[in-house]
């Protein structure tokens, strides 16, 4: 990045409006200030909030608070409309996110079903899923907010879509290697398969409607309905389940995520985002190029 000098004459407004033109400059200002409120607010909620009894009111309450200091970040520093947290208005794209990840799932798990791989061997108490809502609903929104709204679009500003969608991806992906049960192969998988699907979505909407719902339902049919690891995060949902077979079809440790099905199925339905988007023009080019303005879909 060239360091730009900052002359004596040069007003404090003129210097800021410069210094926010830097791509990496706003992304770690956005960061900043969604990053301190939520530490901030966490360690507040704690401390007066301690307990298991209030651990759903803290996650859904720095969520909230997530959102409305993203939302603050791009009213004053960007100056313009927080369309990419469109909320009631796009509900066709909130349910399309919510069948498509289920059936992602349902589709993975199913075929692992009838390749002796996924057994069923019972059911608990359905009530046991309700526990399970709030905690995809806040890993599916922080997670959407950070590596959508703020890698993923802020990167694409300056280095277009195509580089953006990879380093969101690779983020995202080695985001969970530190997860149990995590493999190099498991982190690469995350990347192609839920990087590229849920930054394709984006791109065709330029919302985070859709990636959201997709990334809630995609953890919630694993985790509440199947029992099934989510991203090495053993649960006990609905259905007793368990898995046998060699790992690199079964997912391992870390779950079904990380079987070659669910890499294919998943990033088969990205590359279908991807060419969805490209025939709306949802692509933007780099630095280098003139990019067109996008209007949102």
């Amino acid at each position: 990045m060239t360091t730009m000098e900052i002359k004596p004459g040069m007003s404090k407004a003129v210097w800021h409006q410069k210094l926010l033109q830097y791509t990496i400059v706003r992304f770690l200002l956005a960061l900043f200030i969604v990053g301190s409120v939520q530490f901030v607010s966490r360690k507040l909620m704690s401390q007066f909030l301690p307990g298991p009894d209030w651990m759903v009111f803290r996650n859904m309450a720095a969520m909230t608070l997530g959102l409305l200091s993203y939302a603050f970040y791009v009213r004053v520093i960007e100056k313009r409309k927080v369309t990419e947290l469109a909320g009631f208005s796009v509900w066709k794209e909130w349910l399309l996110g919510l069948v498509l990840g289920a059936m992602l799932f349902v589709l993975v798990l199913g075929s692992l079903f009838l390749l002796g791989v996924f057994h069923i061997d019972g059911y608990n108490d359905p009530r046991l899923m309700l526990k399970y809502l709030p905690i995809f609903i806040v890993v599916a929104v922080m997670e959407e907010l950070f590596f959508r709204a703020m890698i993923f679009r802020m990167m694409e500003e300056s280095l277009g879509s195509v580089v953006a969608l990879l380093i969101s991806a690779l983020a995202f992906g080695f985001a969970h290697a530190s997860n149990p049960g995590a493999t190099l192969f498991s982190s690469i998988a995350i990347a192609l398969e839920a990087g590229i699907a849920f930054g394709a979505a984006y791109m065709l909407t330029r919302r985070l409607a859709l990636c959201i719902a997709m990334h809630f339902s995609w953890n919630f049919t694993q985790g509440a309905v199947f029992s099934v690891a989510v991203s090495g995060q053993e649960s006990k949902g609905w259905l007793q389940t368990h898995m046998t077979g060699s790992d690199w079809l079964s997912g391992g440790a870390f779950g079904a995520e990380a079987s070659v099905l669910a890499l294919f199925l998943a990033t088969l339905m990205g590359a279908v985002f991807l060419r969805l988007a490209w025939k709306r023009g949802q692509f933007r080019q780099g630095f280098w190029k003139k990019s067109p303005q996008i209007v949102a879909a």
